[in-house]
């Protein structure tokens, strides 16, 4: 059964973004509690903080954002001064979620390129969308060959999906199904020197219709070629899953930690979203978005966990995001300065 006949608010979410800007893109909960560092401005963040001692846990020259976070200024004041921004508060990279600017007039992407490396920003990603009824959709499935070429027009080394596997319904061969498609993309990817990549949602934690001991994103995993399916993890979305499925449809018990996916594999996950929460049990999704540093999710902890392992310091990009901020500047320069003030415990 297809998803887009149901009317979970995480998949209204999911498929309102596909649209952005103009092209169809698409254990328990307190398990990562912990203080939030004292912030510090971009330009201390060399320096000794308030955050402790030691070697930054943020890799130099790996700290982007998500556009879709700062989308209101994207569509009224256009890229120009929205890069300008983000160079001010010391981002390294930007993922895309959309090539238009809105009011801000037509823009090409040759000269979208150009505007980004003039203020010091790599183009590392894109989302866009997996599939759609539409056969003239800006999607995966239905016109790989022009989301590629975009995609190499503007030097990008990552292009993914935000969509969910779920085109084909929730069952293990329904998944391996979208798996198989999944591959496809990767291929035709690899073939142009990108990486094709899927951005997690917290029902790709869930289990199977048809299987309630098999969790859809171990199919996800199992069934992806690891040399041509990468996996861009959203680590709030991630710790909402294991809020929401640390136990099977029949209550036995199936905890997990989202880390753990990271540390077993990291090649396949060159790509991550930060974002922050506020563990709430009573939100159907167990945290509250808000600004990186104002949550509970230790990113002290799990950023250097996996910096940290043989080889993976410059692996990893790091892309901040909130879905919807009260003020996008504001969280920009927020998040750049929480991430560069964690240090590394000594």
């Amino acid at each position: 059964m297809s998803r887009m006949s149901q009317t979970d608010p995480e998949l209204t979410h999911r498929l309102t973004r596909r649209g952005m800007l103009g092209v169809a893109a698409g254990a328990t909960a307190t398990a990562l509690l912990g203080a939030a560092a004292a912030p510090a401005t971009a330009a201390t963040a060399t320096g000794t903080t308030a955050a402790g001692r030691g070697r930054p846990v943020l890799p130099p020259g790996r700290l982007g954002i998500q556009l879709y976070s700062l989308r209101d200024k994207v569509s009224t004041l256009g890229f120009a001064p929205v890069f300008a921004e983000l160079e001010k508060y010391g981002y390294d990279e930007v993922e895309f979620a959309g090539y238009t600017q809105g009011s801000a007039g037509p823009i090409t992407l040759a000269q979208l390129k150009r505007l980004a490396r003039n203020h010091g920003l790599n183009p590392i990603g894109s989302h866009v969308g997996y599939y759609s009824n539409d056969p003239g959709a800006y999607t995966f499935a239905q016109n790989l060959t022009k989301v590629l070429d975009d995609a190499q027009a503007l030097g990008l080394k990552h292009i993914g999906t935000a969509s969910g596997p779920f085109r084909y319904g929730s069952t293990v061969d329904a998944w391996k199904r979208a798996a198989e498609e999944f591959n496809t993309y990767g291929a035709a990817a690899k073939a142009r020197g990108m990486k094709f990549y899927q951005h997690n949602h917290s029902e790709e934690f869930s289990f199977a219709t048809d299987d309630p001991k098999v969790r859809l994103y171990d199919v996800l995993l199992a069934e992806t070629d690891p040399d041509l399916v990468f996996l861009e993890m959203d680590i709030f979305w991630a710790y909402s899953g294991q809020f929401r499925f640390s136990k099977r449809p029949d209550g036995s018990a199936a905890p997990f930690e989202p880390l753990d996916y990271v540390l077993k594999q990291p090649h396949r996950y060159p790509l991550f979203h930060v974002k922050d929460g506020v563990s709430d049990s009573a939100n159907q999704y167990g945290y509250r978005m808000v600004d990186v540093g104002d949550g509970d999710i230790d990113y002290q902890r799990f950023i250097s966990a996996v910096t940290r392992l043989r080889g993976q310091r410059f692996a990893h990009h790091w892309q901040a995001e909130h879905d919807n901020p009260t003020e996008s500047f504001t969280f920009a320069r927020r998040s750049s300065e929480h991430l560069h003030s964690l240090r590394e415990k000594c």
